[in-house]
């Protein structure tokens, strides 16, 4: 087998990872953000996956307490307890809401039909999540950015659609898919639970991507 062969498919995930941030990059950038300041985002966006804030712990029983008695012997097995965190994920949140804030605050993103989108994309993101056990809210990835997608072309004026698009496939998805299963959430046995987190982050990073096209 040819060493050019072996090489350009040990470099074929690096490749593939560059062309994701240069379209990643160019996306953005459409948005409104510099091509520095896309590239600034879309890092700060992945790096910040990383990075859960705690917001606050809790005692879950995961296994209620069991008593088997006998008629000589009784046998009495405590309740498992665990902790119970919730997050804040900084990726897959904090960012978002700062950068949907900031498209609407400008008037890049016009209220209303940011508004009715987001209603849309809520709803969807609400039925389409499931509570999963020891791991969170999961759901589809590609549901948010399509319908956002959808919701912007249809409702926003021309030219904007990008950004409704961004406002509401990332905060439908957040409110519909996190805080609306919060009891959900907080029913559940997993450990860590993050808010933005590896459930939804994926569907929220393509929005972004999907929603600057539209522009």
């Amino acid at each position: 087998m040819p060493i050019a062969f072996i090489l350009l498919i040990l470099m074929l995930p690096f490749l593939l990872l560059m062309l994701f941030f240069n379209v990643a990059t160019i996306s953005f950038s459409r948005l409104g953000l510099s091509p520095a300041g896309a590239l600034l985002f879309l890092t700060a966006s992945v790096l910040g996956s990383l990075i859960n804030i705690p917001l606050s712990r809790r005692r879950v029983v995961v296994q209620e307490h069991q008593v088997f008695p006998f008629p000589l012997l009784f046998f009495y097995y405590p309740p498992v307890v665990r902790e119970q965190v919730i997050c804040f994920n900084v990726g897959g949140a904090g960012l978002p809401v700062l950068f949907s804030l900031y498209l609407l605050l400008t008037g890049r993103a016009p209220l209303l039909p940011s508004f009715l989108a987001l209603i849309i994309v809520t709803v969807v993101a609400k039925l389409m999540s499931r509570p999963q056990p020891g791991v969170g809210i999961v759901m589809p990835a590609f549901i948010p950015p399509l319908v956002a997608a959808a919701a912007a072309l249809l409702l926003a004026p021309s030219g904007q659609t990008a950004p409704v698009a961004y406002v509401a496939g990332t905060m439908g998805t957040l409110v519909g898919a996190d805080l609306l299963n919060w009891r959900s959430i907080q029913e559940l046995g997993a450990q860590m639970v993050s808010i933005g987190g590896a459930g939804v982050f994926d569907g929220i990073f393509l929005v972004g991507i999907i929603a600057a096209f539209l522009g």
